[in-house]
């Protein structure tokens, strides 16, 4: 395992970037998120075929929180403690979680927000390969 890529050099969130006024207007207890991708292309140059990016991507579980609904972690007696997590945040939620879409080209997902697991400070600690091995 000494010659195994780190994940910094398979995962990326890079792309294009999303400004607020480019986004959907979120209402609610929702959240929006961006899922962290795998690159599809290895460190060394080599192209990975596009069937395992794909089902490597579709199971995913980790994202960044884009925007927060007008609503969300405002109920304070579900969240005595305030709010799981912020804009900017890197989060986990569940494998079948929320609703995928594809906004102005980005794939994103909309969750509501007790679905949030838990907060990752960097989401390259996360082996997103994990779901695909026996």
């Amino acid at each position: 395992m000494d010659k195994a890529m780190s994940n910094d050099e398979w995962i990326s969130d890079d792309g294009i970037e999303l400004e607020d006024k480019d986004l959907p207007i979120i209402k609610g207890y929702h959240l929006l998120l961006r899922p962290v991708y795998l690159r599809d292309k290895t460190k060394g140059g080599i192209y990975l075929p596009g069937k395992i990016v794909d089902d490597i991507n579709y199971l995913t579980t980790v994202a960044k929180v884009v925007l927060l609904g007008d609503l969300a972690y405002r109920d304070k007696e579900k969240f005595p403690l305030g709010p799981w997590c912020k804009k900017g945040d890197y989060v986990c939620y569940g494998k079948h979680t929320g609703q995928k879409l594809v906004y102005k080209g980005i794939k994103l997902l909309l969750i509501f927000d007790d679905q949030v697991i838990m907060q990752v400070g960097n989401p390259k600690d996360l082996d997103t390969t994990f779901n695909l091995t026996p």
